[in-house]
């Protein structure tokens, strides 16, 4: 019995000291370069930001509702805006409204890199008019912040990578290498008359780029457990896309004489079902990537030493993940019940009843995979199930090794210096998810600080932005074309 208590109490401390020189070794990944001087950024940028938020460049669901007297107006007010852009530029127009601006490198050696955003921006519901602190469409700048939609999500990226060029271009500035600005006009509904004609127009003329930077994630305050610094999350990868519509059909009534099973009750326990039986969780590449560069900057030893033996740990970061649901979503594919229709009388049992349910899927997760789960799960022959219009696979995950992100990182640090850096998995859709074909690092980032209050207002009311966070987003757009224009040996 001794020896046993000894042979235990050996392999306990030497897990224990495992377990230890992991965390303490755990060094950091952050690259750190020498911040740039802040260079001044006109106020006339700042009412050009303004100005483009006054165009609802709204992407509707109905097409019957698509305005296109606003989108040409916006192409109007671009070209006017940024003479620079619109005369030393290739300017190419993709189905009239989206736009791709080349800016033609000195050396056909080094591979173009492409700089995305999208113009338009979801409706703003009737009955929330009057629950903005400003004019959803005013651009009003008020309280040191720009108000209106599309202000984060995602003109940011328009406006302020047009306004960095157009910087670059008055001080004489050539590039080294290509640059692509790509604009689609359509990303909140899919892109597939923007972007995915974008990236064909593009594959016609031989493009093979070395990386792509779309909309994303940005600078989070207190959004990361554990973490006290500011800590900006470049995408890697962003989940996969599915809506599945179920539907039954079975015999209807009088409410007074309901049968034993009704489609109503079948649908709702299907749902159920889905609901009670999630995916399992799993640690994605990005998510692991994360780990990787967020843990030696835990402000707590216990976090650090979680991150640093991920393999041990496994059990206790998921289940700290899964106490919010952005951490759930970060860990497993999501299910989503979001419409549900059945009856039109309250005394009328019906004859049918449908449910949309929304899945955001992990990479390594096909829709294959997910359809197979549902006819599992609800193990019901009578309920149909198809494929909604708009669906993704989830992309594999970009390198943290490469030039592109290396530059994106530096990038960063140069203009944000205070904060750290790490790669990390998007939840939502973007327009980078088209671009796979013309090359395989694609990164999500915008520069701008998200936190707890602000994130909110995505899709939401009173979108807005810091004057000063646009500002910096200007900086970061030009320090980024200026860091790119290197080769890449």
């Amino acid at each position: 019995m001794k020896k046993i208590l000894v042979t235990v109490l050996i392999l306990f401390l030497v897990f224990v000291a495992y377990v230890v020189v992991n965390t303490f070794t755990f060094s950091s990944k952050q690259i750190q370069p020498d911040p740039v001087e802040k260079i001044a950024v006109p106020e006339t940028a700042v009412g050009n930001f303004s100005r483009s938020l006054t165009y609802p460049t709204v992407s509707h669901e109905d097409p019957a509702d698509f305005d296109p007297e606003v989108f040409y107006a916006f192409r109007e007010f671009l070209k006017e805006t940024y003479p620079l852009s619109d005369s030393l530029l290739e300017l190419t127009y993709i189905n009239e409204f989206s736009m791709i601006y080349k800016w033609q490198g000195s050396d056909p050696s080094l591979k173009p890199v492409i700089l995305m955003g999208h113009i338009d921006v979801v409706p703003v519901p009737e009955e929330d008019l009057d629950k903005w602190s400003a004019p959803p469409f005013s651009g009003k700048i008020m309280d040191g912040k720009i108000w209106g939609r599309g202000a984060i999500d995602d003109k940011i990226s328009v406006i302020g990578n047009l306004e960095a060029v157009e910087m670059l271009l008055g001080e004489n500035y050539s590039p080294r290498r290509t640059v692509y600005l790509c604009f689609g006009h359509d990303e909140e509904i899919g892109g597939y008359q923007g972007a995915v004609a974008i990236v064909q127009h593009l594959k016609d003329q031989n493009v093979s780029a070395e990386f792509v930077l779309d909309e994303g994630f940005a600078i989070t305050r207190g959004m990361v457990p554990g973490m006290e610094r500011d800590m900006a999350l470049i995408g890697t990868a962003e989940k996969g896309f599915l809506t599945l519509e179920m539907s039954i059909t079975l015999e209807g009534g009088h409410s007074s004489m309901p049968a034993r099973e009704t489609a109503v009750d079948v649908m709702a326990r299907a749902v159920v079902k889905l609901k009670d039986n999630p995916f399992p969780s799993e640690l994605s590449q990005p998510v692991q990537d994360f780990m990787a560069y967020a843990g030696p900057e835990m402000s707590t030893f216990v976090s650090r030493m979680a991150f640093a033996n991920p393999g041990i740990f496994r059990s206790l970061i998921i289940n700290n993940l899964q106490q919010e649901p952005s951490g759930n979503a970060l860990v497993r594919t999501t299910t989503s019940p979001t419409i549900f229709r059945a009856g039109i009388k309250d005394n009328i049992i019906p004859t049918q009843a449908r449910a949309t349910v929304n899945f955001r899927t992990l990479p390594g997760t096909s829709i294959a995979d997910v359809r197979d789960y549902v006819t599992r799960t609800i193990d019901d022959e009578r309920i149909l199930i198809k494929e909604g219009p708009f669906n993704s696979e989830a992309p594999g995950s970009s390198s943290v090794r490469s030039f592109g992100y290396e530059t994106i990182h530096v990038s960063i640090k140069e203009i944000f210096p205070h904060v750290a850096v790490a790669p990390n998995l998007v939840l939502g859709a973007t327009d980078s998810r088209h671009y796979y074909p013309l090359t395989d690092d694609i990164y999500r980032f915008v520069p701008f600080y998200l936190d707890k209050d602000n994130i909110k207002t995505f899709h939401g009311i009173d979108e807005h932005i810091a004057v000063e966070d646009f500002k910096d987003a200007v900086r970061f757009y030009r320090q980024l074309i200026l860091n790119a224009s290197v080769g890449n040996e």
